[in-house]
């Protein structure tokens, strides 16, 4: 878990006010729940504030306690429970680098290490110019594609070593990277290719 994104900022912000068009996606988003079960809205809610804020405050979590009738407390364990939610400030480019076992089986240790190399920090720091923020994160739910990692609402896959800085690159000159798997990999499927289906169906 990155220091970065969990434990409360020493300095947090006096207050926080959705804009007033997020304030109506949260009404929106709380309609969708059935009556008395609002407060299930709590983490499209802490969502919705870290992409206005940029993380979670404790001005937020008592803003969204207070929309959902909620005790702060309860919205501060979800909040600090999910590595989505950056507890601390983040650069623009949060690259969250999964090393739970598959992804650690299949080489996660050099996606680290060229990650740290390339922005020249290590996980839990942000660089000097407040552009990439390095974590560690629990499975993200692609093993298949392992290894991976996550950069804002984007999946990198099947990396290593080289296509890790490539990424990188492409993010610090001002580009958008492919996401997905970075092989000749079609999404999740088989990487040799398809072993099944493969003629015209006849017998």
């Amino acid at each position: 878990m990155s220091a970065a994104s969990h434990g409360p900022a020493p300095e947090q912000p006096a207050s926080f006010d959705f804009t007033a068009e997020n304030m109506e996606r949260a009404k929106r988003i709380i309609a969708k729940y059935p009556q008395g079960r609002q407060q299930s809205a709590v983490i499209p809610l802490l969502d919705l504030a870290q992409r206005q804020h940029g993380w979670v405050t404790n001005a937020i979590i008592e803003k969204v306690a207070q929309i959902l009738e909620l005790a702060p407390i309860r919205v501060r364990e979800v909040a600090t429970f999910y590595t989505m939610f950056n507890m601390r400030p983040v650069g623009r480019h949060h690259v969250q680098i999964c090393t739970t076992t598959p992804c650690w089986l299949r080489g996660s240790d050099d996606i680290v290490a060229a990650c740290s190399k390339a922005l020249g920090i290590g996980l839990g720091e942000t660089t000097a110019d407040g552009q990439f923020t390095l974590g560690e994160v629990e499975c993200l739910g692609a093993c298949v594609n392992a290894p991976m990692m996550q950069i804002g609402d984007a999946y990198y896959e099947d990396l290593d070593a080289a296509s890790t800085v490539r990424i990188l690159d492409d993010l610090k000159a001002g580009r958008k990277p492919k996401p997905g798997p970075q092989v000749a990999r079609q999404t999740s499927a088989p990487i040799s290719g398809l072993t099944t289906l493969k003629g015209n169906g006849s017998s």
